[in-house]
């Protein structure tokens, strides 16, 4: 039984970061989506701790105080962030914990607890032509939320070296590919596998026993 990691997935909005966590999860059922915890109030249909993990104000500081919670920001009023408990929980039953967020959160969870649990991933376009392309072909958004995530694409873009890994979305198969490339290899490091210990003890006594 090997260790489950924090695999965090960022990109700037049109880069296919969402699409790939999508596919990643299709291959492999057993990993799980982080669930954000917030303050808001839970909207029709919604359910505690399937869209989000609903809690008062008070509740959420307690949890940033007392370091339960991974990473975290304000938005509009409402706070946001990812409880540790339930990815703790997914480590040692071996599974990963997959964090769709930006490089503000990648960073905040790299430097938590869990920090050395971590594989960082950031998907860049290939050029930024196509990023425009993509954000407009996917005909939701109006000219002003499209201007908006161009110019927050190229703050994104600037904490690329940040990560542990970048792969240049350039065709979706192919990215997808590299990306269960570093998941696997990961999944193999020695220090994710702390059976591996007793099994070398094994095989040193059936040296002993010949």
């Amino acid at each position: 039984m090997r260790l489950g990691l924090l695999l965090i997935l960022s990109s700037p909005s049109g880069a296919g970061k969402s699409t790939l966590a999508r596919r990643l999860m299709a291959w492999d059922p057993t990993i799980r989506f982080s669930v954000s915890a917030t303050t808001r109030a839970p909207r029709a249909g919604e359910a505690d701790g399937r869209e989000y993990y609903f809690r008062s104000r008070e509740a959420f500081e307690s949890m940033v105080k007392t370091g339960d919670m991974l990473e975290h920001a304000e938005v509009f009023g409402n706070l946001y962030g990812s409880p540790r408990a339930p990815v703790e929980t997914a480590m040692h039953e071996g599974r990963d914990t997959l964090f769709d967020i930006d490089w503000q959160g990648g960073q905040q969870i790299r430097n938590s607890a869990l920090g050395r649990d971590v594989v960082s991933i950031f998907i860049l376009p290939p050029s930024i032509a196509e990023l425009e392309s993509r954000l407009r072909g996917r005909a939701q958004d109006s000219e002003e939320i499209i201007a908006g995530r161009m110019a927050k694409s190229r703050d994104e873009i600037s904490h690329w070296a940040e990560y542990d890994y970048v792969i240049v979305n350039r065709d979706l198969d192919t990215a997808f590919n590299d990306l269960i490339t570093i998941l696997q290899a990961e999944r193999l490091r020695r220090d994710r596998q702390p059976a591996l210990s007793d099994f070398v003890r094994g095989l040193n006594k059936e040296f002993e026993a010949r």
